[in-house]
């Protein structure tokens, strides 16, 4: 790929437009990483600190211990965890073996997970004490030979790590002895500490993360080792006077690609990777003030419950020279908060699980309001119309993002179909409405996919309606996402009961709450007499977004109306 383009001339004179790529696994890196800089801190997690050295040797220890298991390369390992050390030494331990990490939410519903461990032929789960009811659950019906389970407290330092089950009884569960369950640090402290030669090729598949799509159906993204090493060292060129030693605390979760590529970051960069595994603003409060984190990533939902919180607000936090935020908009105001709180500057960041992370705000520049920034290094991209993908969009026209780069998936798992419609001649087409200014600076206005961005989490509206239709009141359903102020947006349901039916919005939501995830729940319920249809019968979506938002736009004017009166 060898093209000039624009938003070339944003960058330093330091960022080529074009990385010349260094073909190494990140096993390798973490490998080579823990001979150059041992005794460097690689991991820091509530009050403890494992060297690239440590982390390189437990990475070959659970190596050791999951060949004994009976893994071999091309098995497929699903990694139910929040972000804990555990997680970490997992993901390039099975890398390392040439096996496939299988990156799945915890928090997903009993049939959420069956889906995707078949889906995915994982043969084996590593997941948190907490979780394991639910694994335990759909254990036969997912045929799991083998269950790994482990403690949030394994690797607190003393006393914390002693103290913890006693004054934490919620968040420790003990692991039943039964055939085909192990313990994750019974595991690490009987296996051997023999270095294991590299098993993954550059070519092949790295990694398997679930992400929708327009149907609501979950898809396993395949990502290649090329894929995810090249996506690092890009941005690690975009960041580059970055020194070893800093330290990086990213709150997206490592099952969310964010989160996976920031941990390999962090080993290629040779960065700290600061942990936490439950971000409530006072818990993560009390991480910054301890861990001392020098860069900051997360979701604005975070970055509003942090500023929200005194012991953050009143804390020097002078240490802190950046922050990175993504998938959602940062509203201004937090940007200007944090800035003026630290003096630091916020590098928004665009991507999606199938294309990795391929967009920024041109680094120790400041944010162009509203854009999420240019593309990184040897990343191509053009906008073209909605209807046909085929027609190239003049600067300032709205129409489809496509992306070209080395970053981009292999393929959907199993699904070939989804992957020829999104992988066209080269280019991947994100069912992304966006914006290219003269510039270079990408905006993105609108979203093709129905997908509501809750929180930094992905709710595809389709699999929310297919809940509500299996109410027996419910004659019919349509899910729409509604701006929020703390979460970017909200899940609103709109209903159609049956005839002579009757049913409340508590009722509702508790129906969700037990068969969807959280943060899918609905949080809004409105009852209509009718969807808008389409002749043929479909109901219209926007129609109803649209109703929406007259809604709102009539009560702020009926509220201002009545303020000017009263005045």
């Amino acid at each position: 790929m060898s093209f000039q383009r624009v938003w070339h001339k944003q960058n330093h004179p330091s960022v080529p437009p074009e990385i010349k790529v260094q073909k190494t696994t990140m096993p390798e890196v973490l490998a080579a990483g823990a001979k150059q800089y041992p005794k460097l801190p690689a991991i820091y997690y509530m009050g403890k600190s494992l060297s690239f050295e440590e982390f390189d040797g437990l990475v070959n220890r659970f190596a050791n211990a999951l060949t004994g298991l009976g893994v071999r390369r091309g098995d497929r390992m699903a990694i139910l965890l929040p972000n804990i050390p555990q997680v970490l030494i997992a993901n390039l331990a099975v890398m390392r073996l040439g096996a496939i990490p299988v990156m799945l939410n915890p928090l997903y519903t009993d049939r959420e997970l069956e889906y995707q461990i078949l889906n995915s032929e994982s043969k084996m789960a590593l997941t948190l004490d907490l979780v394991l009811p639910k694994i335990m659950r759909i254990k036969s019906a997912t045929g799991l030979k083998d269950i790994i389970a482990c403690h949030i407290n394994d690797y607190l330092p003393f006393p914390k790590k002693q103290l913890f089950p006693l004054v934490k009884k919620d968040m420790f569960r003990k692991i039943p002895s039964e055939p085909g369950m192990h313990e994750f640090m019974s595991l690490i402290e009987k296996a051997p500490g023999t270095p294991v030669k590299n098993a993954a090729r550059w070519e092949e598949t790295a990694v398997v993360m679930y992400s929708g799509g327009t149907t609501g159906v979950s898809k396993g993204v395949v990502h290649t080792h090329a894929a995810l090493s090249t996506n690092v060292q890009q941005l690690a060129a975009h960041m580059y006077d970055i020194e070893p030693g800093d330290r990086l605390l990213f709150i997206f979760p490592a099952f969310h690609i964010a989160g996976h590529f920031c941990s390999h970051l962090c080993i290629w960069m040779k960065l700290a990777n600061v942990l936490i595994p439950r971000p409530e603003p006072a818990l993560l409060a009390d991480a910054i003030r301890s861990g001392k984190p020098n860069f900051i990533g997360a979701v604005p939902t975070i970055y509003t419950a942090l500023l929200r919180e005194k012991k953050f607000r009143n804390s020097d936090v002078s240490f802190i020279k950046g922050f990175f935020s993504g998938a959602a908009p940062l509203p201004i105001e937090i940007i200007n908060q944090l800035k003026e709180l630290t003096g630091s500057t916020m590098l928004e960041l665009y991507g999606m699980t199938e294309a990795g992370i391929v967009t920024g705000t041109p680094w120790r520049k400041p944010i162009r309001v509203g854009t999420v920034g240019i593309p990184f290094p040897s990343t191509d991209m053009k906008i073209v119309d909605v209807d046909t993908g085929t027609r190239e969009m003049a600067t300032g026209e709205s129409g489809e993002i496509c992306l070209k780069g080395p970053q981009v998936m292999k393929e959907y798992l199993k699904n070939p179909d989804e992957t020829a419609n999104v992988l066209r001649d080269g280019w991947m087409y994100t069912g992304d409405i966006g914006i290219v200014d003269e510039d270079g600076f990408l905006s993105i206005v609108d979203r093709k996919k129905d997908v509501i961005i809750t929180g930094g989490f992905n709710v595809y509206p389709k699999e929310v309606d297919e809940v509500l239709y299996e109410h027996p009141k419910i004659l019919e359903a349509c899910t729409i996402g509604v701006p929020d102020d703390y979460r970017g947006e909200t899940v609103k349901a709109y209903v159609v009961l049956k005839p002579g039916e009757t049913l409340t919005a508590e009722e509702v939501i508790a129906f969700c709450r037990e068969k969807l995830s959280p943060y899918k729940v609905p949080r809004q319920v409105a009852f209509i007499s009718e969807m808008p249809k389409s002749a043929v019968g479909k109901i219209l979506r926007r129609e109803l977004r649209d109703m929406e938002m007259k809604r709102k736009s009539n009560a702020s004017q009926g509220a201002e109306t009545k303020a000017a009166a009263e005045n």
